[in-house]
């Protein structure tokens, strides 16, 4: 991503809304996604300070040059201190008596040395709690943030469809898992988003199975979640494959799982709440009669983070917007026995949602 270009077309746009309407003087962001959000910053130490619309971040040394090159329409200081309490005496001496913080992001630890840094009489007031307002205006993705998301999800199909030329009984998961990886750092990605997930056979049950050293069965199923890491942004998807003869109640299991998920993708629209999209999935393996195990949310939001909001759980009431990116990733998992999920990512767009994760997902038997 040009950060440069990208910066000056929509600064003052985030800025102000993030700020226009708060009962503060200024804003202190500490949180890195934010910081990158909002300046282009991406070193692994930076604070952003924000007062009247204009920003200043504070990071140490290591970062001389590439704040100065990333963080376009910022101002740049270099501290040989914590860059947080620079940034706390630097508002003291702006004469800011009232400047807004994430408590999500802030530790209590750190919110006591922040506020010892500003003088006794200010102390009970100078840090507002302001809610997560840069993270809620990271939940609607502008053109340039689309386009990355687009990339990093193919790359990951890409994954994938190599991964079914060579998944074979016998394997390890951590092999399959390395396999992938290896291919995602050729294929241009930065990273994983997360480590990779390979769960086979029974452990194909467990919703979080990290890459062991289990070998994968001669008959059974293996679910694969994983996502790569492009420009700073997220991808993530699931695709459950069976090896060897499938039985019949597996086979039901996995398309239920797939009826639950197409039903999903079918409702995201615009000011459709997630808790709708959540209750689409879930209402197909009610029927099915699977829904006692199907025990986590049927998805989140994905950008600069792997999970960000929105959460698509039941009884949630926010409404989709367009532009926001989620998965959609019911499954079921019989203990003992064996798991299926299927996961994309969808993009919310003014009519629908956008599969971005366009690989088969229809059964697979290797």
């Amino acid at each position: 991503m040009d950060f440069r270009a990208r910066q000056r077309r929509v600064w003052k746009r985030r800025i102000g809304a993030g700020t226009a309407e708060l009962p503060v003087e200024a804003l202190l962001i500490t949180h890195l996604p934010d910081v990158r959000y909002l300046s282009g910053f991406t070193g692994s130490s930076g604070v952003l300070v924000v007062i009247d619309g204009k920003a200043t971040l504070y990071t140490d040394g290591r970062y001389t040059v590439q704040a100065k090159a990333e963080a376009v329409g910022t101002k740049v200081v270099i501290v040989t201190k914590s860059a947080v309490l620079t940034a706390c005496e630097a508002l003291v001496t702006a004469g800011v008596t009232r400047c807004g913080f994430d408590a999500v992001q802030t530790t209590v630890a750190s919110l006591e040395a922040m506020q010892k840094e500003v003088p006794a009489k200010l102390r009970k007031k100078m840090f507002e709690p302001v809610g997560s307002i840069v993270a809620r205006l990271r939940e609607v993705k502008d053109e340039d943030e689309i386009e990355i998301v687009r990339r990093a999800a193919l790359v990951g199909c890409g994954l994938f469809d190599k991964a079914l030329g060579y998944i074979r009984a016998g394997m390890t998961e951590v092999a399959v898992a390395a396999e992938m990886e290896h291919a995602a750092r050729l294929a241009g990605a930065e990273r994983m988003s997360f480590d990779t997930i390979v769960a086979s056979g029974e452990r194909s049950a467990l919703p979080h199975g990290h890459a062991s050293l289990a070998k994968l069965p001669k008959r059974g199923f293996c679910t694969l979640d994983f996502g790569v890491v492009i420009d700073g942004y997220c991808s993530d998807m699931t695709r459950t494959v069976h090896i060897g003869r499938a039985l019949e109640d597996e086979l039901r299991v996995y398309d239920s799982v797939l009826e639950a998920q197409e039903a999903a993708v079918a409702a995201i629209r615009p000011r459709v709440s997630v808790g709708e999209v959540d209750e689409a999935a879930r209402s197909v393996l009610r029927r099915a009669g699977l829904d006692q195990y199907f025990t986590h949310s049927t998805g989140h939001g994905v950008g600069l983070e792997i999970h960000e909001q929105p959460r698509l759980a039941a009884n949630q009431r926010q409404l989709l917007e367009r532009g926001m990116v989620v998965t959609i990733e019911p499954g079921v998992y019989i203990p003992g026995r064996f798991g299926v999920r299927i996961e994309d990512m969808v993009l919310v767009t003014a009519t629908g949602g956008e599969v971005l994760t366009p690989s088969v997902k229809a059964w697979t038997q290797l």
